[in-house]
C-alpha cells in the first residue's frame, strides 16, 4: 500500500496506491466523505472498500482530495473534487493503462462524486455507493445511468433519510439495461457506527457476484 502523490487541479494530490498484481487488472477508484466534515481517505469504510478491492485482484486508489492531508488546494463544495477525482483516475489508467475494467465506490459526499464521475467516464462498469446524500445534493445528472451497481444505506441514518435513498433506487431502476441493487442496513446510522460487519459483508458479497464468471450483469 505505497504513498502516492500525483499532479492534480490544484498542485499535488495525496494517495494511497495498491499496484495491479496482474496484468489487464482491473482498477477501482474510492471516494471519501465530505472534506469539512472531517473526511478523509483514511475513513474506515473507505479503508474497508479499498481493501475489499485490494483483496480482489484489483488496482486500487485512494486519495485525499484537495485541501485534505497532504492533497494541494481548497474544497470547492464538489466541483473541484470532481475534477480530482478524474485526476485520480487518468493517474492510475497512465501507470496501468490496460485495465480492462474501472470500478468506483464512494461513501456520502464521496458517493455523490462517484455518480459523477460514472456519467463522464464510460469506461467505469460498476460502482457501489454507500449512504449516497440523496436529500443533500441533486442526483437527476444520472440520466440515464451508464453503469449497473449496487446502493447501501442506514435504516437509521440520521442524516440521509431512508426514503430519500429509496426514492433515487426506484429513479435508477426505471432505466433499461442497467440493474440497480439496494442494501438497508437495519438500524445502522449514516457512519455505520455499529454495523461495519454488515455493510462490508453487503459490499463484498455484491462485488463477488459481479466478478464471477457467469454474472449476467456486464
Amino acid at each position: 500500500m505505497p504513498d502516492v502523490i500525483f499532479p492534480g487541479p490544484e498542485g499535488r494530490i495525496e494517495g494511497r496506491f495498491s499496484p495491479p498484481p496482474r496484468p489487464r487488472a482491473p482498477v477501482a477508484l474510492i471516494l471519501h466523505p465530505h472534506p469539512q466534515g472531517g473526511g478523509t481517505m483514511n475513513d474506515r469504510i473507505t479503508q474497508a472498500m479499498y481493501k475489499s478491492f485490494v483483496a480482489r485482484g484489483f488496482a486500487v486508489l485512494r486519495f485525499n482530495f484537495r485541501g485534505v492531508g497532504r492533497s494541494q488546494g481548497t474544497f470547492d463544495n464538489g466541483i473541484g473534487e470532481l475534477s480530482d477525482a478524474a485526476s485520480a483516475l487518468d493517474w492510475v489508467q497512465s501507470i496501468h493503462p490496460e485495465a480492462q475494467t474501472t470500478w468506483v465506490a464512494g461513501f456520502s459526499f464521496g458517493a455523490w462524486i462517484a455518480m459523477q464521475l460514472l456519467m463522464r467516464r464510460p469506461e467505469i462498469r460498476g460502482f457501489i455507493s454507500v449512504a449516497p446524500p440523496a436529500n443533500m445534493y441533486d442526483f437527476s445528472f444520472l440520466a440515464p445511468c451508464p453503469s449497473s451497481g449496487i446502493l447501501v444505506a442506514g435504516g437509521g441514518d440520521e442524516i440521509v433519510p431512508p426514503s430519500a435513498v429509496q426514492k433515487l433506487v426506484d429513479k435508477l431502476r426505471t432505466q433499461k439495461g442497467i440493474t440497480i441493487e439496494h442494501d438497508e442496513i437495519p438500524r445502522a446510522n449514516h457512519f455505520f457506527e455499529h454495523e461495519l460487519d454488515q455493510l462490508m459483508g453487503s459490499v463484498n458479497k455484491y462485488l463477488d457476484m459481479r466478478l464471477a464468471p457467469d454474472c449476467p450483469i456486464r
